[in-house]
């Protein structure tokens, strides 16, 4: 267990959201009507839903957008969206990964490779950059559920791997296989978590000065704002003082 890590600031920032709350809204709708399409309709009965569901109400999503979402699956109605991951690499040498839910696979591949190469970055063949990468769980939690040792105690009882805490809240890392046990024990022990969700998690980083930085997070925000793209992943790693810069 390490209680601070290297990789405090490979996940892009997320004070952006609330101007773009639609649009996370019709994301997360998305994903909870294919989950619910992949199984039971049932949150009880469908880890992934179950998953989809939670995440969505720590995003304050209407209850009734959620139940609408899965009604959708349950009346086969809305598209037949397909499960697809990109690869490639951006600014620096940065290793990257996109997760999309798409109903046209070639309208979705131009549209990533237009943005890869734009931020003169460029897509790589599927396998290219993911060994990089471990699939883990990822469970958060905000500063209110306890201090460090409080929350490194119980991620340890529920049988975590590695625990991040900060000024900002506590990420907590799991194998993917154990999201469910993992997480159900640690909301017996801190509560209903912020997030639950499999993620993809750099095994090594990648530097990035602000210059590069800058290029970086523009490749991130314009994949993030496309309709279809629903997770982005990246190795870099910046120092606060950059990360300050480019946030100002």
């Amino acid at each position: 267990m390490a209680g601070h890590s290297q990789f405090k600031n490979i996940m892009h920032r997320k004070g952006r959201q609330d101007a773009v709350r639609s649009k996370i809204f019709s994301k997360l709708a998305r994903e909870i009507t294919v989950a619910a399409k992949s199984g039971m309709p049932d949150p009880n009965m469908n880890p992934r839903l179950r998953l989809a569901v939670n995440n969505a109400k720590a995003q304050s999503m209407p209850k009734d957008n959620i139940e609408r979402a899965i009604k959708k699956a349950q009346g086969g109605e809305g598209d037949n969206y397909e499960e697809v991951r990109y690869e490639g690499y951006g600014p620096a040498g940065v290793a990257v990964i996109v997760e999309a839910l798409t109903d046209n696979r070639n309208r979705t591949a131009s549209n990533v490779r237009a943005i890869f190469s734009k931020a003169g970055g460029a897509l790589g063949e599927s396998g290219s950059v993911a060994f990089m990468f471990d699939r883990v769980g990822e469970i958060y939690y905000p500063v209110k559920a306890g201090d460090a040792d409080a929350v490194m105690e119980a991620a340890i009882e529920a049988g975590a791997d590695d625990v991040q805490s900060d000024e900002d809240g506590h990420t907590i890392y799991c194998a993917f296989e154990d999201i469910g046990e993992v997480s159900t024990a640690l909301e017996a022990a801190l509560g209903e978590a912020e997030s639950v969700k499999a993620i993809f998690k750099p095994q090594t980083s990648t530097p990035v000065d602000a210059d590069k930085g800058a290029s970086l997070m523009r490749l991130i925000d314009n994949l993030d704002d496309d309709d279809d793209v629903q997770n982005v992943y990246a190795n870099f790693e910046m120092s606060d003082e950059d990360m300050a810069k480019l946030s100002a």
